[in-house]
């Protein structure tokens, strides 16, 4: 898949921005955090591995954690929904695509450091809302629009703001237990996790949990059969 365009930032004076030159530089970006990670990531570094000149560099990202979270945030936007014909086995494509996402060494790196930049950081995590958060929402509606079409889903409420705070819920849900498992917990997110957590998104707690082979998450303890009030 072809790399999608970098993600639009400021306007500044001067010559007009080429696409390449931009896709270089956030590559090299990816590779050089990568290698050196971010404490001993500099601008000039980027500006040698893409063959630009370090000026290039700031007139378009003002500082090093604005063009790392550009670099990571056009990989999330190669993320797709696959049509897989039904609700329950697109959420499972679209949490496997998105685990395997969170596996390349690039992507983790990248994420990692922005996120912990942004703790300190106001401005940053609000660019890390719009340029990822807001910016991968469109696969909840994508989805939810899709499984509208084949009455799997009733039909959005005629209140929008309704509609922005479901597609919100849904987003966390998803994007939260996958970033958790992967790079939190450091556990596998096989086509059998994701069969489960797409058994309990759209079930319940109560389904997986009286499912044969007992709690949705292996390695998990098993229901107690005798419960005591």
């Amino acid at each position: 898949m072809a790399a999608p365009d970098p993600l639009p930032s400021p306007q500044r004076r001067g010559r007009p921005r080429s696409a390449a030159a931009d896709r270089a530089i956030l590559a090299a970006t990816r590779a050089a955090l990568v290698e050196v990670g971010w404490s001993r990531l500099t601008m000039g570094e980027v500006a040698h591995r893409a063959g630009v000149a370090k000026t290039t560099l700031y007139r378009r990202w003002a500082a090093k954690s604005e063009l790392v979270l550009d670099a990571v945030a056009v990989l999330f936007d190669e993320l797709e929904l696959p049509d897989r014909g039904c609700l329950r086995a697109d959420v499972e494509g679209v949490v496997l695509s998105f685990a395997a996402l969170l596996r390349r060494p690039e992507t983790k790196t990248a994420l990692m450091a922005v996120l912990a930049e942004s703790t300190t950081d106001q401005a940053l995590r609000a660019r890390i809302r719009e340029a990822i958060v807001d910016r991968q929402k469109r696969l909840v509606l994508d989805g939810r629009s899709r499984a509208q079409q084949r009455g799997e889903l009733p039909p959005d409420p005629p209140d929008a703001a309704e509609t922005a705070r479901v597609v919100d819920l849904i987003f966390d849900v998803i994007a939260g237990a996958v970033v958790h498992r992967s790079l939190v917990s450091d556990c596998p997110v096989d086509e059998a996790w994701a069969r489960q957590f797409a058994t309990l998104l759209l079930e319940g707690l109560s389904s997986v949990s009286s499912a044969p082979g007992g709690p949705a998450f292996e390695g998990g303890a098993q229901p107690d059969e005798n419960p005591r009030g």
